[in-house]
């Protein structure tokens, strides 16, 4: 009877138990399969971090049993993110749930929003001694990283978390883990599309990376929806431009029958919707919408419908993917993982569209 992929692999781990170390050619003899098949299962198994393969020859993961995935133990990771706040409190929530289950630890590195701040934190999470790091460099918006040499030439394994390095970059070759902001973006306007909204403005930041992927999303959303491009709304102080940021959305609304916005983030939707109340538009009466982040969009009056990034997922995901580097190296594929936002439907998309109601 013809052993299943399940039972086969079960004997390869089982012999590398034994012997330690061994030759795909001999294990695929002590296994009695054919060699590209027994390849096959050693690739599968490398990568889901239960044994660890290099140059033909097949070995148990170090510090830790081959019949299980690796786990943390003795392992220390360390993480840098930008300023604290409420967004990245929720990755480093993930992170640090993640790090305990398996046994790990975690340390802690915060920048300001100061890409040249981010070298002398690493350094001091590698003086604490790391196995490795998980990174969210400070990129300005578009530009990704003009020196990102430094980051490649870390001693130790390093992961960036919510960044995206361009083909051409020093660090594209790395594990990397975020959110899909782009399909976030996708789900806001095809919800607004369906129900009526034909055109839909974007009152977006400009100073981060996340406002840097809205924007480049709505971009191509519109394009891909067949809908009507409008001039994105700059918030160029956040937190300070509620009034001349309403008075943009009504003087569209007023002249251009826009009906719906997407506002990044939450904040500045939270600020602006009693703004709008004094150009005599209400939320969702006269005008639908989204934010972006979904911190606090639930809280507002009325609840904001939200494009919900991930986060606690994220960080989770950074740490898993993190331990299987250390147990496999370079034997496992580099990553690049996207994780899809969520639309949570909420009060604020009542508004009337072209030529109906939401």
């Amino acid at each position: 009877m013809t052993a299943t992929a399940e039972q086969r692999r079960a004997r390869i781990l089982e012999v590398v138990r034994e012997r330690g170390s061994i030759r795909v050619v001999e294990l695929a003899e002590r296994v009695g399969s054919a060699q590209v098949t027994v390849r096959r299962d050693v690739a599968a198994l490398a990568e889901s971090g239960l044994l660890h393969r290099s140059h033909g020859v097949v070995s148990p993961v170090r510090g830790g049993s081959p019949l299980t995935p690796a786990t943390g133990r003795d392992r220390t990771i360390g993480m840098l993110v930008p300023t604290g706040g409420p967004y990245f409190d929720e990755v480093i929530d993930g992170a640090l749930a993640a790090v305990t289950s398996a046994g790990a630890r975690l340390l802690l590195g915060v920048t300001s929003y100061e890409s040249a701040d981010d070298r002398p934190q690493v350094e001091q999470l590698l003086d604490a001694g790391l196995d490795g790091i998980l990174l969210t460099p400070n990129w300005r918006p578009g530009d990704a990283s003009d020196d990102a040499t430094w980051i490649r030439e870390l001693p130790v394994p390093a992961l960036l978390v919510e960044r995206i390095a361009p083909p051409d970059s020093a660090v594209a070759q790395l594990d990397s883990v975020g959110s899909d902001h782009a399909h976030g973006v996708l789900l806001a306007l095809r919800h607004l599309l369906a129900l009526g909204h034909e055109s839909v403005l974007l009152v977006a930041r400009e100073d981060t990376w996340t406002a840097h992927q809205v924007r480049a999303g709505y971009t191509e959303g519109v394009r891909l929806l067949g809908m009507e491009p409008r001039p994105v709304i700059d918030v160029q102080r956040p937190g300070q431009e509620s009034r001349r940021v309403a008075a943009a959305v009504a003087n569209a609304v007023a002249h251009d029958g826009v009906r719906a916005v997407l506002v990044h983030n939450d904040q500045e939707a939270l600020q602006l919707t009693p703004m709008l109340r004094a150009h005599g538009l209400r939320t969702p009466d006269d005008l639908a919408l989204i934010s972006y982040d979904d911190v606090f969009a639930a809280l507002a009056a009325p609840p904001l419908t939200a494009v919900a990034p991930p986060r606690r997922a994220v960080g989770a995901a950074a740490v898993e993917l993190m331990l299987r580097r250390l147990a496999a190296g370079p034997d496992l594929p580099v990553h690049h993982v996207r994780l899809l936002p969520e639309l949570k439907i909420r009060t604020s998309c009542g508004g009337r569209g072209s030529d109906k109601t939401g």
